[in-house]
C-alpha cells in the first residue's frame, strides 16, 4: 500500500507559477508511469502530464511547454511545475502511481488562477 500526498497547491494570479508535490509514503522506482490528473468543477478528470520508468513524459495540449513533470527516485516525491498560469488551469490536481498491478491516487490539491 502506498500513500500519496500533494501539496503545493493555493490561489495565483494569471501568470503565476506554482509547483505541486506528490510525496509517497514508499518507493516509487518500481513505477510504470506516474501522473498528474485535474479536475475543474463539472468536468470530468483528465491527465495533464505522465512520466514514464524510462523518463519519457506526455503532456495534455493545453499545458504543453508550460507545465514540466519530474520526478525524484530518491526522494520518493513527483513534482508538476506550473508557469504561465491561466484561469482554466483552476482545479484540483491529483497525482496517480501506477505500478501495472495496482495504482494508487492522492486527495488532490486545489489549484486556483484569478484573472
Amino acid at each position: 500500500q502506498v500513500q500519496l500526498v500533494e501539496s503545493g497547491g493555493g490561489l495565483v494570479q494569471a501568470g503565476g507559477s506554482l509547483r505541486l508535490s506528490c510525496a509517497a509514503s514508499g518507493s516509487i522506482l518500481s513505477a510504470k508511469v506516474m501522473g498528474w490528473y485535474r479536475q475543474a468543477p463539472g468536468k470530468q478528470r483528465e491527465v495533464v502530464a505522465r512520466i514514464f520508468s524510462g523518463g519519457r513524459t506526455s503532456y495534455e495540449d493545453s499545458v504543453k511547454g508550460r507545465f514540466t513533470i519530474s520526478r525524484d527516485n530518491a526522494k520518493n516525491t513527483m513534482y508538476l511545475q506550473m508557469n504561465s498560469l491561466k484561469p482554466e488551469d483552476t482545479a484540483v490536481y491529483y497525482c496517480n502511481v501506477d505500478f501495472a498491478l495496482f495504482d494508487y491516487w492522492g486527495r488532490g490539491t486545489q489549484v486556483t488562477v484569478s484573472s
